[in-house]
């Protein structure tokens, strides 16, 4: 079965890759699949309206080269020239308009399937992503789409037209050899352009890459600003994105010596061609087999191709880079959702929460046990908290009570049900969390306390801030709850960021509770403070507390002591000091330590 499953993505993987990005975008195209048709309708009617103009203009020349006393004015061929070249223009307008829908609704529909996707994807695979680099590939992946369904569709597709019809014309009215040389030069032309550019297909996959390094590198620089203050290291940052960058420049210098090359071989070689055809015509002129009227239609034929063939090879280079752009962009549908809802999952729908952990076990890695046979039980409206070093397993929890991972070893249930038989999403409406290190969303406070539950009314939105204590605050601001708290709200100090993500919780008003060492980045006043906000919150919700100071949770229903993945005492603080085990001798460290002025 894990075979299959890979051949599989390994097949769905090598369909995106290439040409084969188009089959991945026809779907999205299809959607408007009216507009589509009407649009090439039009594109048919201007390129048969254009490729007629050279034969009007013909009839125009050999009437005018009569002699003066044969002369006639040649008014049909002029008003089918003129309206030739109307419905060419209005046509080409029209097909445009037609089409413009379709390119940014694909866009916008294909952007906002892999903005899903990636909220589908487990906690793993965003530990582990790049953040500049996957936001440039998104951004170079939907442009490429733009300029690929547009110049595909309305300058390859018409160019092929164009050169068909062209050559027909040929052949009706001309010796087989005027096609024969039109085919030879194009054949050359296409040949030539193909084996270049696949070489130079892998100098801009390097481009690419290089420049999403320097992308991360640069967004990753700026997002710890000041952790690169604190150690004076903005001249090794600047360094560094100055050195990604040399390579991306040697990397896009090898890239545009290779364009010139590719663009002097493809000119030689429509020059060629159009020497050819010429010397063919003025051969047959004076020889009296053709009129002058025919070596105009020629030239202008000639003009006509030489224009769409030179930019057929620009837009079969851009092509492929859009495609090599696109690659990446659809790769990330091809990361497979490591946390996905069984088929008959059912939502969770309750305000009273028993939660168990059932001999659980669990790791990262398959040679990094995290948990050991772990179980305890919360009862509905219980209070229990969990303590240990750094490194026990803790946090790891309440990431497998999210569902962020499933564990590996016996069960986490709810109400006596397995948590993999909920839907994810009821799941996570039934928890609450107040993590240690709240971040904040670039935006005003209100913004972020409504985020706990967006279509709250103002009202509640307030009374979560009364709830958590920090109205009072805002409202002293000048520009009250429309303030804006900063990039991860670092315009806000810790206990304030606290306050706020305590008033996002009661907005959300969930029936189980998460805090995980809430309070253990802040000073002892502040902590005291907030611990009051906590105790409220707390209330008749199924709460797990994941502590460092042990000062914190005296008032917790039971504790559990973790170490090294295993509980190793469980019970009540008052029964946990006189047993005089682990939990006493951590209580002695940290009373000894405050007792010494030092904040453990």
């Amino acid at each position: 079965m894990e075979n299959k499953k890979m051949q599989t993505d390994q097949a769905r993987s090598a369909r995106k890759k290439g040409f084969g990005v188009i089959i991945s975008l026809l779907p999205y195209v299809w959607l408007f699949k009216w507009r589509v048709m009407a649009a090439l309708a039009c594109l048919v009617i201007a390129k048969v309206a254009s490729v007629m103009l050279p034969v009007y203009l013909k009839q125009i020349v050999d009437q005018l080269s009569l002699p003066a006393t044969a002369m006639m004015l040649p008014v049909a061929a002029l008003l089918a020239y003129g309206f030739a070249r109307i419905s060419s223009s209005v046509f080409a307008e029209l097909r445009d308009a037609l089409f413009s829908k379709v390119t940014q609704g694909s866009i916008q529909r294909i952007a906002t399937t892999i903005f899903t996707h990636l909220f589908g994807l487990s906690i793993r695979y965003h530990l582990e992503r790049q953040t500049g680099g996957l936001s440039r590939d998104m951004d170079r992946g939907t442009k490429g789409i733009g300029f690929l369904m547009n110049f595909t569709l309305f300058n390859i597709l018409p160019t092929l037209l164009e050169l068909a019809m062209v050559m027909t014309i040929l052949l009706v009215r001309y010796d087989v050899w005027f096609a024969v040389v039109i085919v030879a030069t194009i054949a050359a032309y296409i040949v030539f352009t193909l084996v270049v550019t696949e070489r130079r297909m892998v100098m801009r996959r390097r481009m690419n890459s290089l420049d999403s390094m320097a992308n991360t590198q640069a967004i990753d620089a700026l997002i710890n600003y000041e952790t690169v203050k604190y150690f004076n290291n903005e001249a090794y940052e600047i360094n560094r994105y100055d050195t990604n960058l040399g390579s991306w420049v040697d990397s896009a210098v090898k890239n545009q010596i290779s364009l010139n090359l590719l663009n002097a071989g493809q000119g030689v070689i429509i020059t060629l061609g159009m020497i050819i055809l010429l010397w063919m015509a003025a051969d047959r002129v004076t020889t009296g087999a053709m009129t002058v009227g025919d070596i105009v239609l020629i030239s202008a034929y000639l003009t006509q191709l030489y224009a769409p063939l030179n930019f057929l090879g620009f837009i079969y280079r851009e092509i492929k880079n859009s495609l090599s752009d696109m690659e990446r962009m659809f790769g990330i549908l091809d990361q497979n959702q490591e946390i996905e809802d069984v088929p008959q999952a059912t939502p969770l729908d309750t305000r009273s929460a028993e939660i168990r952990f059932e001999h659980v076990g669990f790791a990262y890695e398959p040679d990094r046990q995290i948990l050991h046979d772990v179980s305890f039980t919360i009862g509905a409206g219980e209070t229990v908290a969990v303590v240990g070093t750094s490194g026990a397993g803790k946090s790891t929890l309440s990431r497998l009570l999210f569902r962020f991972y499933d564990v590996t070893e016996g069960r986490i249930t709810i109400n006596g049900h397995d948590i993999r038989q909920y839907t994810q999403l009821s799941l996570r409406q039934h928890i609450g969390i107040v993590p240690q290190d709240t971040v904040l969303f670039n935006a005003s406070i209100y913004y972020n306390i409504a985020y706990g539950r967006p279509d709250a009314s103002h009202e509640e939105v307030l009374e979560a801030a009364r709830a958590a204590s920090i109205h009072d605050f805002v409202m002293s601001l000048p520009e009250g709850y429309d303030t804006q708290v900063g990039e991860r709200g670092l315009k806000l100090s810790g206990g304030e960021k606290q306050r706020v993500a305590i008033a996002r919780t009661v907005l959300k008003n969930p029936p189980i509770l998460v805090l995980d060492e809430a309070t253990s980045a802040l000073d002892t006043r502040t902590e005291r403070a907030i611990q009051d906000e906590l105790y409220k919150i707390t209330k008749d919700r199924t709460t797990l507390i994941i502590a460092h100071r042990l000062s914190t949770i005296v008032d917790a229903d039971r504790v559990l002591v973790m170490d090294q993945g295993r509980v190793v005492e469980h019970g009540s603080h008052t029964a946990l000091l006189q047993a005089n085990g682990v939990y006493a001798r951590m209580w002695a460290m940290q009373f000894a330590a405050t007792e010494e002025g030092t904040d453990v």
